[in-house]
């Protein structure tokens, strides 16, 4: 347990851009959730896990989930007024997964707390030159900024990843540009993960541990074991990405609510979609709550 002021250096509640949560986590060997939203279900259920568990919380949405959603202004309004109708507490960083250049300068000028910049598919110059141009609007604004070297495997909004293992002179070069946390391959993909997966790169993370303080990203979180999970986060990852884990555990409860013929209880009125879609909120929130605590995020006094 921490006090507020000694977990958060006297950050205030609620929105807030993720630099002092990421940073204190890096130095405490300890990691933050990065869970994605796609709609209104996903939001309150990520943000009441939060909340019971007394922790903060990273929510983002990916271009397109976004598009899905309405754009990035509505979703930024979305998330402040749940955090508002909740009462929610606890810090929340309002994130951009894997933005291209423009969509990065969009959440900037809209009005998020955090930003990432998905340059890994360009050459390393534009790379590092987009990244540079992305620091400067962001951090003019307070806004934090997540980069990314080496591939991450999958695909995410259409960008195909092989798995590569970031390079470490590359990874530092891209960090010296200001970024606020890095996001780094590792042999971490998105999506579901392959019987034939090797695993994580434990010795390419800590080649880039040791040279780099900033804090590090693990993407593709769902799926990877647990205790891969807990090795990476003790090496220096401080914020971990998931949201197929969530996409999989909202299906299972609905299937299974729809499975039992609940829905077509005339008398319970149980096609009504606040019914219906009940038990993948609550399957989310489950799922949160049990990331966060294999995470080791400590809750807040």
């Amino acid at each position: 347990m921490y006090s507020k002021d000694e977990f958060f250096g006297g950050l205030s509640m609620v929105l807030t851009n993720g630099n002092e949560i990421f940073n204190n986590a890096r130095k405490g060997k300890y990691a933050v959730g990065a869970f994605n939203i796609n709609d209104l279900e996903w939001t309150r259920s990520i943000l009441a896990a939060a909340q019971e568990t007394n922790t903060p919380v990273l929510v983002q949405t990916s271009m397109g989930a976004a598009k899905y959603m309405g754009g990035y202004e509505l979703c930024l309004h979305l998330v402040q007024d749940t955090i508002k109708s909740m009462g929610i507490t606890v810090p929340v960083v309002m994130h951009l997964d894997h933005g291209n250049f423009e969509a990065a300068k969009e959440c900037i000028e809209v009005g998020y707390n955090s930003v990432m910049f998905d340059g890994h598919d360009l050459p390393f110059d534009e790379n590092l030159a987009k990244t540079k141009e992305i620091v400067k609007l962001a951090h003019a604004k307070g806004i934090s900024v997540e980069a990314e070297v080496g591939s991450i495997g999958g695909t995410e909004d259409g960008i195909v990843g092989l798995g590569e293992l970031a390079d470490v002179e590359e990874a530092k070069t891209l960090n010296a540009t200001g970024v606020d946390y890095l996001a780094v391959g590792i042999g971490n993909i998105h999506g579901v993960y392959p019987d034939n997966w090797k695993g994580l790169s434990f010795d390419r993370l800590k080649e880039l541990a040791d040279v780099i303080d900033t804090p590090l990203v693990l993407h593709g979180g769902s799926g990877i074991p647990k205790e891969q999970i807990i090795k990476a986060v003790s090496m220096g990852i401080s914020k971990v990405n998931v949201n197929t884990e969530l996409q999989l555990s909202f299906a299972k409860a609905t299937r299974e609510y729809i499975e039992a013929k609940k829905d077509l209880d005339i008398d319970e009125k149980g096609y009504d979609p606040r019914k219906l879609l009940a038990p993948g909120a609550k399957a989310i929130t489950e799922t949160t709550k049990e990331r966060i605590a294999w995470f080791g995020t400590p809750s807040i006094k």
